[in-house]
């Protein structure tokens, strides 16, 4: 994941400030709340949110064809 660094934000300027987290959320889509200088907390518009959550049906059958592929072995020896 790439941070942009405009939506990085101190936890304690997010704790005294939780309108400028969100229109930093507004504006970029996400915001990265840092706690002792490190990313702890992903701020996310919720309709991004609903987005991500759900993967499409084409991306699940391709994902199962490649390991149903790539562990053919063990099935075989688990069918029998």
């Amino acid at each position: 994941m790439t941070i942009d660094t405009n939506t990085m934000i101190s936890i304690t300027e997010a704790n005294q400030n939780f309108s400028k987290v969100a229109r930093v959320v507004d504006e970029h889509g996400t915001a990265v709340i840092l706690k002792n200088n490190v990313p702890r907390y992903l701020v996310i518009d919720f309709s991004k949110a609903e987005q991500m959550k759900v993967a499409s049906t084409e991306d699940v059958l391709s994902i199962s064809e490649r390991l149903i592929q790539k562990n053919m072995e063990a099935y075989e020896v688990l069918a029998k």
